[in-house]
């Protein structure tokens, strides 16, 4: 039932993304930045955890469970180092994830040749 679940709630963000894709004017990149907006407002007054704990990676592996990691890693931050966790506390948190996607990013490039459109 955890793949049910994750496979619904994921797919319902993706859903929505391409309905925004195909019905309105928006740019996939703001799409993206407003994915993770939403997230971080969401995880920032509790109320994406509540999904977390429903859907497990069907809500922390889109764009908004990265907004989330990062409203959580301030909170954290800010507990533990006062006004400083503010600039440190999302970095902190999503390190491991960011990193992962630069060095994923640069196996891929390594891998396979670029080629023109045209």
């Amino acid at each position: 039932m955890d793949y049910v679940k994750a496979f619904l709630v994921g797919g319902l963000l993706c859903l929505i993304g391409q309905i925004l894709i195909d019905k309105t004017k928006l740019t996939p990149a703001r799409i993206l930045v407003s994915y993770v907006v939403i997230g971080v407002l969401l995880g920032a007054v509790g109320l994406y955890q509540p999904l977390v704990e429903f859907a497990g990676a069907g809500a922390t592996v889109p764009l908004t469970g990265f907004g989330n990691t990062l409203a959580q890693g301030v909170r954290e931050a800010v507990e533990e180092d006062g006004f400083l966790g503010i600039l440190t506390g999302g970095l902190r948190a999503s390190a491991g994830g960011i990193a992962t996607a630069i060095l994923a990013g640069l196996v891929a490039s390594l891998l396979f040749k670029v080629k023109d459109k045209s």
